[in-house]
């Protein structure tokens, strides 16, 4: 038995706004698939339950963060002038997303 099928995937498409032909949603499909089998062989690990999960590759990984210090900005004008195109105090940038 088969843990995704077609109608899953069409409604994960669906619901991300991105709508799979029937060639893409069986591509996914076939992804999902070889993931199922790359778990189904890391379950079969002995005692795979008993491993506790790691935060960080390295055992002695420390992060230091910063102090948070307020800082003034640039002026808008300043930022206005760097940009390529404006309008007004905004920046125009390229359209990333096609109307559908």
């Amino acid at each position: 038995m088969s843990k995704f099928t077609k109608e899953m995937v069409d409604s994960y498409a669906e619901k991300l706004l991105i709508g799979l032909t029937p060639e893409e949603n069986k591509m996914v499909l076939d992804e999902f698939h070889e993931i199922d089998k790359s778990i189904d062989i890391i379950n079969e690990i002995p005692n795979i339950g008993m491993v506790e999960a790691m935060t960080h590759a390295l055992d002695d990984f420390t992060c230091e963060l910063r102090s948070d210090v307020a800082e003034p900005s640039i002026p808008i004008e300043d930022a206005l002038r760097n940009a390529g195109s404006t309008d007004g105090r905004e920046i125009e940038v390229a359209k990333v997303v096609s109307e559908a």
